[in-house]
Formats: structure tokens, sequence, C-alpha cells
């Protein structure tokens, strides 16, 4: 760091030299020097990335080049300012990841430019979502960040997928529990805070939070495990198109970077902040008869249309969006979908389709015209090959599938590769029962394996503990 240049060793052979390969040994912002260097990354062609810290940038070296170009920072052709960078990682798909240090926060390459994914520059702390004076970062190997938090004096894990359903492998022959415990609901229909009416989708956010789709009560609740009633946290205020009202919300998910709720509602998808005091959303995509969403790890929205039966994928900003699946009417074509419902984007931009009115569920690989078969598309039944009115989907990162089979009050699991599933939960009939289901809509996972399902019609949330 203090002489000023990056050496290497080579570790074949009998010599002992340390060779220099960037900067001169003296500090200065030109080019071939660096001031006081703190973290670097080799890529796949031996170019040299450098944190190059009191110069406040990030050079690249190409191999066996004495000169370093500019890729972040000062003197780079992207205007985005870094305060003492001291971390870098390249991904797979060659973003560039940068700890930020005295800017309090993990930066990452774009499309467009950079973005803050982690901390922020202007509220240093020592909160979860907080960092203060992070030193350097890497990843798990399911895509997560982690964090050396120098002055919090602890290591912070933030989940990279902006998708907060994509988790860690859960064993493809793990089983749970088959006596469900309610853990939101379930006291009959009604919208008291201690009550739900038809609760559709749901996830489990890193701290345990439980956020649901609370449907036929226009709003979206949310409390942990063990809390009575249940905070609104967006709508609430009736059935309606004011933007502090939300019609019949079907799906949602958390928008990491903006700290909101993005939210499938009637005819529009709309962002709301989780900040408190928030009393109204704003429209991000209208026109759309949206019923599932996704976001992949580029912030790209993922939206099903029912009545066009297709997937579009939209960029922040954009209303047209590109078309990703389905689009040639409904029909049960590898190219079609009918009635498409909750969907699921991988991180490879893969998408699944929950194809309702098909009783399948559908995979498009990134740029397909045509999708894949995965699950069911054995007609309408109860039998290990087929589905009943499919609804609510979530894939683990080794592509195991996980299906709410509604009309047949089961949740089933289907490894990758396999002809037929198997039913985790459920299939007891419909019931009210701790180990029945009554129409479940949305199943997810929190990050320990346990199984969360909106069972529908008993107006209640089932937890399913994982053994």
């Amino acid at each position: 760091m203090k002489s000023h240049r990056v050496v290497k060793h080579e570790l074949e052979g009998t010599a002992k030299m340390w060779t220099s390969v960037a900067g001169t040994g003296c500090p200065g912002p030109v080019p071939n020097a660096l001031d006081h260097p703190h973290g670097i990354y080799v890529d796949i062609d031996f170019s040299l990335y450098v944190a190059d810290t009191y110069n406040n940038r990030i050079q690249r070296f190409a191999f066996d080049k004495s000169d370093g170009s500019t890729v972040a920072g000062f003197g780079s052709s992207i205007h985005f300012l870094l305060n003492r960078p001291t971390g870098i990682v390249l991904d797979a798909d060659n973003y560039l990841f940068i700890v930020d240090s005295h800017n309090h926060r993990i930066v990452r390459s774009t499309q467009d430019g950079f973005r803050c994914i982690a901390g922020s520059s202007s509220t240093p702390g020592s909160n979860p979502s907080q960092l203060r004076y992070p030193y350097s970062l890497a990843f798990d190997t399911s895509g997560n960040i982690l964090v050396t938090d120098m002055q919090n004096r602890r290591i912070q894990l933030f989940r990279l997928t902006s998708n907060p359903r994509v988790i860690r492998d859960i064993p493809v022959n793990a089983q749970w529990i088959q006596n469900g415990v309610t853990v939101a609901g379930g006291n009959g229909q009604g919208d008291a805070t201690h009550q739900l009416y038809w609760p559709h989708a749901l996830f489990v956010d890193d701290d345990q939070t439980i956020v649901i789709a609370d449907t036929y009560n226009h709003r979206i609740v949310q409390g942990k495990i063990g809390d009575i009633n249940r905070q609104v946290v967006a709508g609430g205020r009736g059935q309606g198109n004011r933007l502090d009202q939300l019609p019949n919300p079907t799906d949602m998910l958390i928008d990491k970077e903006t700290n909101s709720l993005i939210i499938c509602s009637t005819m529009r998808v709309v962002r709301w902040s989780r900040q408190s005091g928030t009393t109204q959303g704003e429209i991000l995509i209208d026109n759309v008869t949206c019923h599932g969403l996704s976001m992949d790890d580029h912030r790209c929205l993922y939206v099903s249309d029912v009545e066009k039966h297709e997937v579009r994928r939209y960029r922040m900003g954009d209303n047209v969006g590109t078309l990703v699946a389905g689009g040639h009417g409904a029909g049960d074509g590898l190219n079609q979908l009918n009635w498409p419902r909750y969907i699921f984007v991988d991180q490879q931009q893969a998408v699944y389709v929950c194809d309702w009115s098909n009783n399948r569920v559908m995979k498009w690989n990134k740029g397909a015209t045509e999708g894949i078969v995965i699950a069911g598309g054995q007609g309408r039944g109860s039998a290990l090959t087929q589905l009943d009115v499919p609804n609510g989907i979530f894939v683990d990162t080794s592509v195991t599938l996980y299906v709410a089979d509604t009309w047949n009050h089961r949740v089933i699991r289907w490894p990758k590769g396999a002809t037929q599933g198997t039913v985790i939960v459920g299939g007891n009939g419909q019931g009210q029962g701790t180990n029945q289901l009554q129409y479940p809509r949305g199943v997810s996972f929190d990050r320990y394996g346990n199984l969360y399902v909106a069972d529908e019609w008993n107006h209640r949330v089932q937890l399913f503990s994982i053994k």
C-alpha cells in the first residue's frame, strides 16, 4: 500500500523475486501511478483491477501494460465519484463491485453507470442496512455479498439479488413438519389487523418479516412471527384507483435499492415506499392486466399480463416493455400461454411462468422464443404428473420448483428434470386442519428453509417448519 504499487511473485520455479506489475513506487494520479492502493482483482484475461484509494478511482491494467485506464471514479468517462475505495470484485458478467469506503456503501456497475446496492453515502451507521467505513467484500456460492464493516466491527451479509425470493439450495430430499402453524390471520374473513381476506402472495424478508398481499382487503400487511396484529404498509383505504388505494393486489416484491414495495394491483404496477408516513404509491406501469411480478439482478421488472397471455420485461421508467414469454395469443403451444399468473426469474434471467389455464409451469430461457414444460402439462388432475390450477411458484438455486397446486389443496415439489412431483405439505383434502390447505395461493421460504403458504380460503398464512 505505502509503496504505491502492486507486485507479484511466481509460485513455481526457484526465483524468489517480487515483480512490480502496476504503479511506479511514487504516488501520483497519472495513468502509470497509484496512490495508496488497497484491494485488487485479476480477471480471466489477466487484466488487473486496482482500488487506487487516495486517487479515488479504480484502475484497470491490461496484461503486461504499465499504463492503467480509469474505469470508475475520478477521471472516468462515467461521472460517478468515489471516496477512498478499498475493495474491488468483478463478477462473471463483468460487472464491477466496489467498496466505496468513505461513502459507507457498496456500489456496482450497470449498463447505465453505477448504483449503490448496500449502505448509503449520507447515513453511515450500525443498523442492518447501514455500513461504517467498509473495507472489503466477497461473494458466497448463492451470490450473496459479504462485507467487512470495519468500524462497526462486524461482517454483514447482503442478498445481492433484488429478488428476495432467491435463497440457498434446499436439499432435494428435505421434509417439513406436516402440521402447520398459523402465523397470520386464521381469525375468519375480515379487515381487522388480526385478520386476512383471501390472501394471495407473500414473502419473508431477511429479518423474518412476513409481507402479505391481503388481496380482498386491498392492502399489503406485514409483521413478525408471533405478532397478533399486522401493520398495514400499503393501501387499506378501500377498492379504488386513487394513488392512496391499492385495488386487489396480487403480487409484490421488495426493491432493496429504494427501500420500497413494488406491487401488482388492478391494471397497474405501483411502487410504495417502506418509509414510515407514506400515504400513497406511484405508478410505474399502467394499462396492464398484471397478476405476477418479479425482478432480476439488474432491477428489470417482469410482469405477467393475463389478458394478453404474455410476460414482459420492463426497465425502470419503461411503460412498453420487451416480450420474454408468450405473446402469441391464448393456447397450449410451446410459444403460447393461457392466463399466465405468478412468475419467477432466476439469476440467469430465465423466466418461470405459472401457466394457469394450461395447468403447467413453463421455463423460458433468456432470449428464447419457446418455453419448456417443466411441471404438469398432462391435463388437469391430481396425479403426481399433473397440476390443477397452479398459482404461486418458487425456484431455489438448484432449480427445484415448488408450486402451490391450488385446486389440489397441496404444495408440490418438482426437482430439475423430474417427470413428476412430490407432495411436501397438504394433499389431505380441502379443509381447515393443521395438515390441510384450502386453495393455497402463494408460497415462500425463509433463509432457514421453512415454508410459508398463503392459505387463501382459510384466510391465513401457514408455517411448515423444515425438519
